[in-house]
């Protein structure tokens, strides 16, 4: 039996290699999944805003993105007719975004064997995000009357710092506070 051949001294050749740590790297850099690129709103048609579109696609339901148009279009048109507020539509939007968008969550750990809720910082993207939901669903809660109505409602109250939205911001901001105890297990 020839020695450079063997089977056992492949074995060892292949062992060899599979300890070199730029090759472990490149096996396990390729098993991962790739980072999906997000897909980018087009600007809306009327005001320019990629906010507003995504906006809208939040509250479009079975794909009727026409309706969802009218609808924020005409809270924008009930915000533009109020008194109380500036003329720009757009100003409440961004204000009620900002006022409604947690900076600190709660988020859920296991540690031994018990679960602790951990404040977390809030990212950009899912703070805007959150606003979107909790400002659509105070505007779906009240029952009713139309859409663009309570929406609107719900953004000029937003905008003044009150509202169904902004008040689930701030117990989800007491509740960071109150687990402040727990952020050492922040991961």
């Amino acid at each position: 039996m020839r020695r450079g051949n063997s089977k056992a001294s492949d074995y060892a050749k292949n062992d060899d290699c599979s300890r070199n740590n730029s090759s472990f790297a490149l096996i396990n850099n390729s098993m991962r999944r790739p980072i999906k690129k997000r897909p980018t709103a087009t600007p809306d048609v009327v005001h320019g805003s990629v906010d507003v579109e995504r906006f809208i696609n939040y509250i479009m339901l079975d794909g009727k993105k026409e309706t969802a148009r009218k609808i924020v279009y005409g809270a924008f048109e009930i915000i533009k007719a109020d008194k109380d507020t500036s003329d720009d539509p757009m100003e409440t939007f961004n204000a009620a975004l900002r006022n409604a968008g947690p900076l600190m969550e709660v988020r859920s750990r296991r540690v031994g064997g018990a679960n602790y809720q951990v404040p977390r910082e809030v990212r950009a993207e899912r703070r805007q995000a959150l606003a979107y939901r909790w400002l659509i669903a105070a505007a779906r809660k009240q029952k009713g009357t139309p859409m663009h109505k309570c929406l609107a409602k719900e953004l000029l109250l937003a905008a003044k710092e009150e509202g169904d939205a902004v008040k689930k911001k701030e117990d989800t901001h007491k509740m960071a506070e109150a687990n402040r105890a727990f952020a050492h297990f922040a991961w």
